[in-house]
């Protein structure tokens, strides 16, 4: 799409106009965008429950083996994905992918209700580090054709309400769950309550629904069926790889992805252990992660509503790629003297809503100058396997410390200055007119 139109030509009289900086030509294409990630993220919100039971099933200390698992699965399928890009076009290998995962989900729906004890824990932990796979797949895919879709200037505009439909999906989805589950939605008591199995099912099509979104992007854009085209991705199965090897520009988009993930699970461990001595009972502590939850969904509506937009587009992204590593050095080191409930749940709020409105789409806008090999090879490996390495190390890490006498507050205060180090440089790099370090 074309960012031609000057900004006196938006659209405010439509109600679309209203919430979004939105030129004409603009809406049909915002809205499927919207709509796809939408479907994206009810279909794994309905599915990510039934992830996190089977996940502690024989006990919360199994978590680490399951991240570990999660990690060496990603390193293969990088390489399979990498193939199947590098021979088709974008508006083939984007709904192949959307379908083998459905195909999975069906798999895994007969599985759970034809074996005995529906698998049982083996097939339970399969799960766990399937729907870890795929979540991170489906999504890191999703906003590389966004990337594809919309230029530099459109992105700072649109991406923000792009990302709303998936916040909206997820509040969605974690409701149908609960409500389909327990056999009543919106106040009406329903003739039957929901198995895990047939969520799984549910989940499947919603994704079905996602990739109809993709075939009509794609015809609205007129992406063509062949590969090898200006704007498709090459045939080179390493090239991800050695794209990373060779460009400032995405190794340090990679440290930015393993600052931050490192320092969400640090965080998250931390958010265990203060809840666990906040609270005595199973239940208080369940409505302690669901006020967390909600304040957290509030302030992301909010910010993707009104101000996402505004922020990137008039402030740039250097100053957003550096707020959360300000946010969470001052919240760390808040939290190493002050481990209370009251400090973690404001924490935890800033950080995840912040991450979830702002943080995410200032980071996507990051790979639209880029080309469809460090779209569709870099960036999922990026998204994908340094992601779930940043788990890996975070998930170990605290065990490794405590025996060595080294204070986890301070190892999470220096990673968020060394994160907001990091995103002061990237944010200084994608400024330029051009990435000169570039391959």
């Amino acid at each position: 799409m074309s960012s031609s139109q000057s900004p006196s030509s938006w659209a405010p009289a439509s109600l679309l106009g209203r919430l979004v900086k939105v030129c004409p030509g603009e809406g049909q294409a915002l809205l499927l965008s919207s709509a796809y990630f939408f479907c994206l993220m009810l279909g794994y919100y309905l599915l990510r429950p039934l992830r996190e039971a089977m996940g502690i099933a024989r006990g919360a200390d199994k978590l680490p083996w399951l991240m570990t698992g999660t990690l060496l699965v990603m390193l293969l399928a990088n390489p399979a994905f990498a193939a199947l890009v590098s021979k088709l076009p974008r508006r083939r290998f984007i709904p192949m992918a959307y379908r083998f995962f459905g195909l999975n989900l069906v798999l895994f729906f007969l599985l759970f209700r034809l074996l005995p004890g529906h698998g049982g824990v083996v097939l339970g932990y399969t799960f766990y580090i399937w729907l870890s796979v795929y979540n991170l797949f489906v999504v890191s895919v999703f906003w590389g054709f966004m990337g594809d879709l919309f230029d530099e200037h459109q992105g700072k505009r649109l991406f923000g309400f792009i990302a709303m439909g998936g916040t909206l999906g997820a509040i969605l989805g974690a409701g149908l769950t609960e409500g389909l589950s327990q056999g009543a939605l919106l106040g009406f008591t329903l003739p039957f309550k929901a198995t895990p199995s047939a969520l799984v099912l549910v989940a499947a099509a919603f994704l079905e629904l996602a990739v109809q979104c993709v075939l009509a992007l794609a015809r609205l854009h007129k992406l063509g069926n062949e590969a090898g085209g200006a704007r498709e991705p090459g045939p080179g199965l390493m090239e991800g790889l050695r794209l990373i090897t060779q460009s400032r520009y995405l190794q340090l988009i990679c440290a930015y992805m393993l600052l931050f993930t490192l320092t969400t699970t640090f965080l998250y461990m931390a958010q265990g252990a203060i809840v666990a001595k906040a609270f005595a009972t199973q239940s208080a502590r369940a409505a302690a992660f669901a006020r967390i939850d909600f304040w957290v969904n509030v302030l992301t509506l909010v910010t993707q509503l009104f101000l996402t937009s505004r922020l990137i587009s008039t402030f740039g992204l250097r100053p957003v790629l550096v707020l959360l590593p300000v946010l969470s050095l001052v919240g760390f080191g808040a939290l190493w003297l002050w481990p209370t409930f009251a400090v973690l749940a404001v924490f935890q709020v800033l950080r995840r809503g912040l991450h979830y409105a702002v943080d995410r789409p200032a980071r996507e806008i990051l790979y639209i100058p880029l080309g469809p090999d460090e779209k569709y090879k870099s960036k999922p490996f990026i998204d994908t396997f340094v992601y779930r390495g940043g788990d890996f190390l975070g998930a170990w890490a605290p065990a490794l410390l405590t025996w060595a006498a080294v204070p986890v507050g301070a190892v999470a205060v220096g990673l968020s200055g060394l994160w907001y180090w990091t995103g002061f440089r990237l944010g200084k790099l994608c400024g330029t007119s051009q990435l000169k370090d570039r391959p």
